[in-house]
């Protein structure tokens, strides 16, 4: 059994990864034209390359940040590389849409990206391979020593539904409400490796499990393990997949500080001799499905005494706890914008209320184009 090298970080950095789907100007469907967007991102801000990467799909760029201490830091990152791009998807005829899926594209008319990886990844999963429009943000936060980061992981599934439920926007599919708030977690999980993690007591389990996985072909590489939340050994960070594709920045950055506070207590914690609290594989496993069935009105499991609760009665319990991580992360007012996601609504319901308004799916992708502008 080969060993897992968990490249520490000595600080809780930050890190984030924002997908964006390419839509049409004119008939807001999805744009195969992302390798049109790299080469002008090389010949206009060739300085800007590393940070938008290529995914599956050619109608998807993902945007990402370097390595930041705080999410006002990894927020001003994406701006900047966000209003690079946004410079010449103008040319292109295209817009930048961050929801987590569209609502009437058709998987039959998108293409490929070039690349052995995905060819490989479609001739394996077939349908539903090809079936993945789904877009979503992904969060690194950096864990210090190996030892820590499974108990952190085990710790961090108690809030998958929290996570979920705030960032949920796929509610429809293929030119219908599919009654979830969150498709985008349903879909996601139907691919190997892909889905919530196994929990583990030690590394060395971790480590005889991947052995397992590449002698039976599963996987070739490490980040073929699609968990929703996961190691990432060789960045020396937790990556939390969990989370739907973001809107707009000011509900992303709610997001990205919420993940940094959790991380950043959760390590705490243990490290200071505290046993973490967990809970069942079958509990998580529910919880997933009722922040992606409800999202904000999922009453959600806590612990494993089974105890329940509207998710946002315990999210603003939450937040009072996570205040004074959140001065010390200098994150106070992003956090703070968690409380107006539970206020105001999250993006499955805005999206929902356009399309009740106007019986427009057309309309709905406006919506979430025109949410990129919000403050």
């Amino acid at each position: 059994m080969t060993p897992i090298e968990f490249d520490g970080s000595p600080t809780p950095t930050l890190g984030v990864e924002w997908e964006f789907a390419l839509t049409d100007k004119g008939t807001g469907d999805l744009s195969n034209s992302a390798a049109a967007l790299f080469a002008a991102v090389g010949e206009h801000h060739p300085d800007f390359a590393g940070r938008i990467h290529k995914e599956l799909l050619r109608n998807t760029v993902e945007l990402v940040t370097g390595i930041c201490r705080t999410a006002g830091e990894a927020i001003a990152d994406l701006t900047g590389t966000l209003g690079a791009v946004r410079g010449l998807t103008e040319d292109l005829g295209v817009d930048l849409y961050g929801a987590g899926t569209h609502p009437f594209a058709e998987y039959s008319t998108q293409l490929l990206t070039e690349g052995h990886r995905y060819a490989e990844l479609i001739e394996r999963t077939q349908w539903w391979g090809r079936q993945m429009l789904i877009w979503g943000v992904h969060v690194h936060v950096g864990i210090s020593h190996r030892d820590k980061v499974l108990p952190v992981l085990d710790a961090l599934l108690n809030y998958y539904p929290h996570l979920l439920a705030l960032s949920s926007s796929s509610p429809m599919w293929a030119g219908q409400d599919t009654g979830y708030a969150s498709n985008r977690a349903m879909m996601f999980q139907q691919l190997p490796t892909a889905g919530l993690p196994f929990q583990f007591e030690t590394w060395e389990q971790f480590e005889a499990f991947v052995a397992d996985q590449k002698t039976t072909g599963i996987i070739d590489h490490l980040n073929e393990i699609r968990w929703d939340i996961r190691p990432s050994p060789h960045l020396g960070t937790i990556e939390v997949r969990v989370c739907d594709g973001m809107t707009n920045l000011g509900e992303l950055s709610a997001i990205v500080a919420l993940i940094h506070c959790l991380v950043v207590d959760l390590d705490r914690r243990f490290s200071a001799g505290e046993k973490l609290p967990t809970m069942a594989p079958w509990l998580v496993q529910e919880n997933k499905w009722r922040a992606a069935r409800y999202g904000l009105d999922a009453i959600v499991i806590l612990d494993s005494d089974c105890t329940e609760k509207l998710v946002t009665e315990d999210l603003t319990a939450l937040l009072e706890r996570l205040e004074p991580i959140a001065r010390e992360l200098d994150c106070v007012d992003e956090l703070a914008g968690v409380e107006r996601i539970i206020a105001q609504g999250a993006s499955y319901q805005r999206q929902r209320d356009v399309h009740r308004r106007t019986g427009s799916l057309r309309e709905v992708v406006a919506s979430v184009v025109a949410e990129l502008d919000a403050p």
